[in-house]
Order: C-alpha cells, then sequence, then structure tokens
C-alpha cells in the first residue's frame, strides 16, 4: 500500500507546473550589512575593561541624566527613585546640590507619564526645605505651566507639588515676584473663574474651564486655593515699617538670600503681575482690587453644590473672609508706588 502510494506521488510531480520568479529583485536596505562572511575571532577597537565600579558621584550625575532626558517612562521612573533612595540616606547624598538638582527635574512637573510624576513627588519630599527656598521662583512657573496643562491627570498632579511648595517655602511663594498676583491668575485660569480685565480695548468675559472636571477634581483645586491664600494673608508675626526694615538692611548683615530682590536693581522692569508683594497689605491691595469678586461669585456657586465641593466652598470662603475682615480699601497711591516714585 505504502510502495502505491509513493508510486502515484512521483508520477505526480511529472504533471506539477513549476513557479518560476519573474522580475526584479527587492533592492536592499541602504544600511543593508552582509554577514555571509565567516571569521574565527572579532577584534573590538578600544576596549576597556575595569573591575572598578564607577564612583557615587558619577552614577548620581549619571543618573540624574537618565532622569531629566530619557524617552523610556520605566527608565525615568526607575532613575528617579534611584535619586530619591540616594537622598534619603543619612547623610543624603547630592553632589549636585538641591539648586541644580529642581533645574534638571522641575520641567518633569509635566510629564506625560503618571508613575514619573508621582516619583517625582516623592523626590521633592526627601529635599532639604532651607535649601528648597532659594529655588522658589524657578518651581513655581513650572508649577503654574502644569497646572493648566490640557491633561487633568498632569493639572491634579500639579497641585500636590504646590502643596509640596506651601508646606516647605510658603512665606517665600507669596513673596516672590510673579508668586501671588501670576499665581492667582493661574488658580482663576483652571477653575475658569472669570477675572475682568480694563487695560486698553481688550476684554475677557466668563469662560469655562480648560477641561471638564467633575466634582472631586473641583473640590481638589478650591483646597489648593484656600491653603494658598491662608499662607498670603497669614498675618505677620512683626509689625516692623518700611523705615525701620531700611535701617535694619543698612547697619545689619542681611541673613535672607537676595535680600534687595525687591529693589530690582538689575532685573527686567516688573509689571504688576510680577511684582514683589512683601507685606501682607500689598497682597489685599491687589487680591481686592483683581480677585475678591470674581473668587467670591466662584465660591458662591460652588457652595451650592453638595457633597466635597460645597464643603471645599465653605472652608474658601471663611479664609477669604477672615483674610479680608481687616482690610480697608483706599483710593489713594499705596506706599510701593510712592516708593517708586521716590
Amino acid at each position: 500500500m505504502g510502495s502505491s502510494a509513493k508510486k502515484k506521488a512521483e508520477k505526480k510531480k511529472d504533471f506539477q507546473k513549476p513557479k518560476y520568479k519573474v522580475g526584479k529583485t527587492k533592492p536592499k536596505a541602504s544600511n543593508f550589512t552582509d554577514t555571509s562572511f565567516k571569521a574565527k575571532a572579532i577584534v573590538m577597537g578600544q576596549q576597556s575593561l575595569s573591575t572598578d565600579a564607577p564612583d557615587v558621584v558619577q552614577q548620581f550625575k549619571h543618573t540624574l541624566s537618565l532622569a531629566s532626558s530619557s524617552r523610556s517612562d520605566k527608565q525615568r521612573r526607575e532613575a528617579l527613585a534611584y535619586l530619591t533612595s540616594q537622598l534619603s540616606t543619612e547623610p543624603p547624598t547630592n553632589p549636585v546640590g538641591t539648586h541644580a538638582l529642581l533645574a534638571k527635574l522641575l520641567p518633569l512637573v509635566s510629564d506625560s507619564s503618571t508613575p514619573v510624576r508621582l516619583q517625582l513627588l516623592k523626590l521633592f519630599r526627601t529635599l532639604p526645605e532651607n535649601e528648597v527656598k532659594h529655588s522658589v521662583e524657578h518651581a513655581i512657573m513650572y508649577i503654574r505651566a502644569g497646572m493648566t496643562h490640557l491633561s487633568s491627570d498632569i493639572s491634579n498632579d500639579s497641585l500636590g507639588v504646590m502643596e509640596w511648595l506651601l508646606d516647605v517655602a510658603d512665606d517665600e511663594l507669596v513673596t516672590c515676584p510673579g508668586g501671588w498676583v501670576k499665581t492667582l491668575s493661574t488658580f482663576c485660569a483652571m477653575m475658569g473663574w472669570a477675572v475682568s480685565s480694563s487695560t486698553g480695548g481688550w476684554t475677557s468675559g466668563a469662560r469655562a474651564g480648560l477641561k471638564a472636571r467633575d466634582a472631586q477634581t473641583l473640590a481638589r483645586q478650591i483646597a489648593a486655593l484656600t491653603k494658598f491664600l491662608q499662607a498670603g494673608f497669614k498675618k505677620e508675626t512683626s509689625q516692623v515699617t518700611q523705615a525701620a526694615r531700611y535701617w535694619d538692611n543698612l547697619y545689619r548683615l542681611p541673613r535672607a538670600p537676595n535680600v534687595f530682590e525687591y529693589l530690582n536693581l538689575s532685573g527686567a522692569r516688573r509689571d504688576e503681575e510680577g511684582e514683589m508683594y512683601s507685606n501682607r497689605e500689598a497682597r489685599q491691595q491687589v487680591f481686592h482690587r483683581r480677585f475678591l469678586d470674581p473668587m467670591m461669585n466662584g465660591v458662591d456657586k460652588s457652595k451650592k453644590e453638595c457633597g466635597a465641593t460645597g464643603r471645599a466652598a465653605s472652608a474658601l470662603d471663611q479664609i477669604l473672609r477672615e483674610g479680608m475682615s481687616d482690610f480697608e480699601p483706599t483710593t489713594a497711591m499705596d506706599t510701593q508706588d510712592l516708593l517708586n516714585l521716590w
């Protein structure tokens, strides 16, 4: 039976039509490498073999470069985790300094990967507070950009970075250039609370939020704004006059960084948004003129909603009333304007 089938298969081959390949062959790629050769050994040029691992400083700098520039989400997260572990040791390992570290990692506030942003916040919380205060003006720029991001996840995670910065350097945040007015404008834009503008012929009417947000997101935004206003309206411990601060800076060695920054001797000319508001009265003045009415309207609408949003709006309403209770609006020129003219 088997031989018969074999004979039939052999006879069938005689009647099969062969298939011929016609046309041109596919051209080879420009980066084609011929690997048909055979060799007994492959020699690599400039080989370097060493039994010593790189030192901690070089490894830290290399990992920092990976965290800030790697295209792989997993690699950035693992690099941030390594840096966090080094900063958590006693004593902490940071050969580049806090200012240089923040300059490299702050752009990751708006990173597209959620695990990367969460790990970044863990790293920020390991940094020493007294060194973070010197980089507040640089940090708040990236935080504001993240708060108004089109992605709701990035915007919410940026609020966590904002709350961390308020925990470690709230006074420096509300007094740095642009830290008060620009940040309040960012909050209003993020929550869709319209701020009227009467400069020139342009006006800004009521606008919707940058994204569709649920009640939990709005409650989180209101809570962060409450914490920020609480820092700005905090009563000063010592009521000193401008003249007393002047004589104190004249005859004593300044201990704070950039103690004469409010004079803006070498920087670009600032407008109202980029100005420094170093005392509570100045912050109350500009807040009353630009933000009080739209925020009260937003609070009134939010208080009508039940749940977390209504509770957060009630807490914000209380902070607004307490912070502006002792404020007396004046139409006369304030002290800062007089100093500028002088």
